[in-house]
Order: structure tokens, then sequence, then C-alpha cells
């Protein structure tokens, strides 16, 4: 029923505090979930993790190809750590041997505005391959693209690369779905090592709409990675908005997970299922968010 536009995976398992599906486990949550197939993210910054290769993603896709969609990652700062590193050479090789997104694109300490990683997104352009980034509260102790609060770095970089598909995805992005009341409602504090977990996720009515609406209303490349729990939580604050803005971008969302851990919740699927049951999302919508957009945007 569903493809997933955001998974994780490492070929053996790894150490410490973060409990990353191996290939046979993330099938069998795929099947719990009725998830037909995913593409596969790979982490290559090591702000997030110990970095995995791309070699590692297309491994596993050619062992499950019917399970497994494979991406491939670069980091900004690679080759040279410079602003006129040649990355469209690795992502064209990448492309050419079947990997559908670049990212998920978080490394630690650096803005989007940076010119390393604006010119990662020149070279994403050029080879024509989307983006998921991960954004970011602060350039301390965290892992993802810095933004200021209304998303101004995204908002450029959307204009300065018009045939670049990007994804939002996180809680930066997610959490002004709404005006926000504070610029530290936008994010969650993610820092692992220091404070051992996820805080800060927003609650309460949606009073008004955030700058995210409108920068899809202005932006055709702007699309929407529905991964990780902050869309669904933002989803779950006002059921009427959420609706009201699945049915307006029902052509820009695209269902993921964002699995990191074999452990996780996806609270986005029974609450797009009661959707459908209710008749508050049309089958016709559903689908698309569930498996078509996928397919379409990404040419599976």
């Amino acid at each position: 029923m569903f493809i997933d536009i955001h998974a994780h995976c490492y070929k053996k398992r790894v150490p410490y505090f973060m409990s990353w599906h191996q290939p046979e486990e993330l099938i069998a949550d795929f099947d719990r979930l009725d998830i037909e197939r995913g593409c596969l993210l790979p982490v290559v910054s090591s702000e997030v993790y110990f970095p995995q290769t791309n070699e590692d993603i297309l491994d596993m896709a050619e062992k499950y190809p019917d399970r497994f969609i494979p991406c491939c990652n670069v980091d900004p700062r690679a080759m040279s750590n410079s602003p006129f590193a040649p990355l469209e050479r690795p992502l064209k090789y990448y492309k050419e041997r079947g990997c559908k997104i670049l990212g998920e694109v978080m490394p630690g300490g650096m803005r989007i505005l940076d010119d390393r990683v604006q010119n990662l997104f020149r070279a994403a352009e050029e080879v024509e391959i989307p983006v998921i980034y991960e954004g970011a509260i602060s350039l301390d102790r965290s892992f993802g693209l810095y933004d200021d609060p209304g998303l101004p770095g995204l908002e450029i970089t959307l204009q300065r690369f018009p045939d670049l598909m990007i994804f939002g995805h996180g809680p930066v992005f997610w959490h002004e779905l709404a005006m926000l009341e504070t610029p530290g409602e936008r994010g969650v504090a993610r820092s692992f090592l220091y404070r051992g977990g996820n805080f800060g996720l927003p609650s309460g009515p949606i009073r008004a709409e955030g700058v995210v609406p409108k920068l899809l209303r202005r932006y055709p490349n702007l699309m929407c990675d529905l991964s990780d729990g902050t869309p669904a939580n933002m989803f779950s604050r006002d059921e009427d908005f959420a609706i009201a803005f699945l049915n307006e971008f029902q052509d820009r969302c695209c269902f993921g997970t964002d699995f990191c851990d074999y452990r996780m919740d996806v609270p986005l699927i029974p609450m797009l299922l009661r959707w459908r049951e209710t008749g508050k999302l049309s089958e016709s919508v559903f689908q698309k968010i569930a498996r078509e957009n996928a397919i379409r945007l990404l040419n599976l």
C-alpha cells in the first residue's frame, strides 16, 4: 500500500544509542505496516552517527530489489571542503547506478546558505536528482542545516535552483506549518549526547498558518517529506487544518517513516487510514500521498 520515501538501514548492528534497522528487520517492519518498498537514505555526516557508504545502500538494494530503493548521500564538505568541488561527478555516478534521491543532507554546524551547501544543491540540480535535507535550530551540538526562523535560506535556495526538487523534512520545516509563537517552537532539542532525547514538540491548536504553505504555493519545486513524527504531531494539533493542507497540497506530499530505530512507531499511518475510512481524505488523495506521488516524482 505505502511507499516509504525516507528510511534508514545499516547492513550490520551498530553500537551505542541508535538501534538502526538491519535489512531483514526493516523488511519485517515494512510487512507489518503494509509498506511495499522504501527509499534507503545513507548517513554520511558524523554529526548524526558513524557514517556509512553509498555502496552499503547499493548492496542492500541489490539484495532486495523489490523492497529497497537506493539513494545516495554526499557531504557538502567532500572532495576538498570547497564551494568549487565537482560534486556533480559522484552524483552522476550514483544516479546512473539507480539512486533516486540525494539525502538526507544533514551535516552539523553548517548553514543552508553556506557556499559549500549551495554548491551541492547546484550539483544536484545539474544532475537532476531530488534532495531531502534536515534542518537545525542551532549551529551548536546538533545536526542538520541551520536556517533562520521563517526559513529564508530555504526560500533563497528554492529561488536559486528552480529546477531542483527539494523535500522539506524534519521539525525545523514542519513546525513552520503553523505561525510560530516563539522562535523556540520551530525545532526540537536533539542533542543526544548531552540531553538524552527529543524535547520541544509544539502543542495546542493552530491559530494561523505559517510559512510552509506560503512557500509551497510560491515555489513548485518544494515538496513535503511526511516522515519522522513531526508532521504527524502538527497534524494532530488541528485535524481540520491538516485535512485542508493535505487536500491543497495532495500532489506535493509523500509518505515516509524516517526509520532509524527498529522500535519506532509510525503514528502517521493510522492517522491517514482513519481519515480515508471516515472520508476526510478521498481515496484519490490518500493514494497520492501513500504511494503515487513517490512513483511519479522518482520515476519508480
